[in-house]
């Protein structure tokens, strides 16, 4: 009997993985039950367990007196004296308790109650053992599929990956292998509830600690992770040693790491940015693969990111999901801006810092006397309004409305490019119409100062060959004999005159090519 009993004991500690200290301990306790439940109470009772015997031993001690009045704690000294004669009144009396004599029914009743807590104990020890797990990565093998939920059997012990803790585009039957990160260890009445989770963050930085050797070593270090299950994720990695390239690293040659780690999540798209502690630059590579031209922080939690036109559906993915992953792995609230738009703006701010001389109609004593109330451009008279120039000193109601209607209406011509661009065309028609008409002068007066210049030359060559005539008419009514003299004036006569019919028929050559010109 008591080797069956230790055998039983021996079973107990294997199989429920409890240890032989603290089943001694149920056992001690249960027994202990029992006996207050015959007795009342068990302060005078001591329990001993020997689980390698298979015995419980139950010591009662009695005090010895001559009357007793409570046989539980007291007895009389002629039964004492049966079993030990050399005890007297006042001494205390030690028997040894025979189990069977608790009655049957006290006896399923202690029985019930060891299996409880037996029960319990094994509970807590799944529940201490696992929450030691946390954050584990574990296999099982579905067993059961109820409501979306999947139960699985782990270490012979059953849990749960929830229909919220699944890949929505995964579908799963009974007997597939299943890999899980153990998320949480509920404490239920009915006993602990293992929830394993494939959506978490931490399951994706676990597979890389798995793939990435550099990871687990600590020399590349994870700063953030972000998920859209079984669509798309975002890590930010940091590598301690400068070396070591952190992206290149988690890729993997030829991309074989990346790709195990997609395999295993069906196919998420995983992009792996290199964190960086400039806000600015870190915004800028998470949101990948799009580029921004610019990024604008206007405070801590909030960015606004500037992307060429044809890429802002790009940065911004379908249904927001590439800009909400970049918001949350980069902990700011990113708008996305289109580059005409953000240019447009630029310029229109650039348009309000115009000084007040730009505006037509304001007159140098009304830029005066805003200039005394510390308003220097029309973006300070935009700023004010109306109402605030009325309390310009000198400037009356009248004038702060005419004032205000020449600003809005040079806002009104800043605002419409199109009207300006109009504006400009007729401005170069009416220019070139201009250039035309001067062109035509030009050439008239080319022509005319050209026969101008020649006018003169006649008569400078008329004037210079009268003046030479006149000597020659002298020497001959002086010299009327000197014959070979007059020749020889009238052979140079000749050859200025060849010379001046020349001149003039390079001044015509030139007054043509000029007139050819013009047209």
């Amino acid at each position: 009997m008591k080797s069956e009993i230790a055998e039983a004991f021996s079973q107990i500690v294997k199989e429920k993985n409890i240890d032989k200290t603290q089943l001694s301990e149920i056992v001690q306790s249960t027994v202990i039950g029992m006996i207050k439940k015959k007795y009342g109470s068990a302060d005078n009772f001591d329990v001993f367990v020997h689980l390698d015997k298979g015995e419980i031993e139950i010591h009662q001690t009695r005090q010895i007196v001559e009357h007793v009045t409570d046989p539980v704690r007291e007895v009389d000294v002629d039964t004492a004296k049966k079993i030990e004669p050399d005890l007297e009144v006042g001494d205390d009396f030690l028997e040894i308790l025979d189990p069977t004599m608790f009655g049957r029914r006290l006896i399923i009743s202690a029985k019930q109650n060891l299996n409880q807590r037996i029960k319990d104990e094994e509970k807590r020890i799944i529940s201490d053992e696992f929450e030691t797990r946390i954050g584990e990565i574990v296999m099982g093998d579905v067993r059961q599929i109820s409501r979306g939920d999947l139960f699985m059997t782990v270490d012979r012990n059953e849990v749960v990956l929830p229909k919220k803790e699944q890949i929505e585009s995964e579908r799963y039957r009974r007997g597939d292998h299943v890999r899980g990160i153990i998320k949480e260890v509920r404490r239920t009445s009915r006993g602990p509830e293992i929830i394993i989770s494939r959506s978490d963050p931490q399951f994706l930085v676990r597979l890389f600690e798995l793939e990435v050797p550099e990871i687990y070593d600590g020399i590349i270090e994870i700063k953030g992770v972000v998920r859209q299950p079984g669509e798309r994720s975002k890590i930010a990695v940091y590598s301690n040693d400068k070396r070591i390239d952190a992206v290149g690293a988690c890729v993997g040659m030829k991309g074989i790491r990346i790709q195990a780690v997609s395999k295993e999540l069906n196919n998420e798209k995983v992009d792996v940015i290199p964190w960086s502690s400039d806000k600015e630059v870190f915004i800028t590579r998470a949101l990948s693969p799009s580029k921004p031209v610019r990024v604008l922080l206007e405070d801590e939690n909030r960015a606004i990111a500037v992307l060429p036109d044809d890429q802002v559906s790009l940065a911004i993915g379908r249904g927001g999901q590439n800009r909400r992953l970049t918001s949350r792995l980069t902990g700011s609230e990113i708008e996305i801006m289109k580059e005409s738009e953000y240019r447009k703006t630029i310029e229109e701010e650039r348009g309000k810092e115009v000084p007040l001389e730009y505006v037509e109609g304001l007159s140098q004593s009304m830029i005066l006397k805003l200039r005394d109330a510390n308003i220097h451009s029309v973006r300070d008279l935009m700023k004010i309004g109306e109402q605030g120039l009325m309390e310009v000193k000198g400037v009356g109601e009248k004038t702060a409305e005419k004032i205000w209607a020449l600003v809005q209406e040079r806002e009104q011509n800043a605002g419409h490019p199109q009207a300006a661009a109009e504006d400009e065309d007729d401005e170069a028609e009416v220019t070139e119409a201009e250039t035309a008409e001067d062109e035509e002068p030009e050439a008239e007066v080319a022509e005319a100062e050209t026969a101008e210049d020649d006018e003169p030359k006649a008569e400078v060559a008329e004037t210079e060959t009268a003046e030479d005539e006149e000597p020659e008419a002298a020497e001959a009514e002086t010299a009327e004999d000197d014959e070979p003299k007059a020749e020889v004036t009238e052979v140079e006569t000749t050859e200025e005159e060849a010379e001046k019919e020349e001149e003039d028929a390079e001044a015509r050559a030139a007054a043509d090519q000029i007139e050819q010109r013009a047209q």
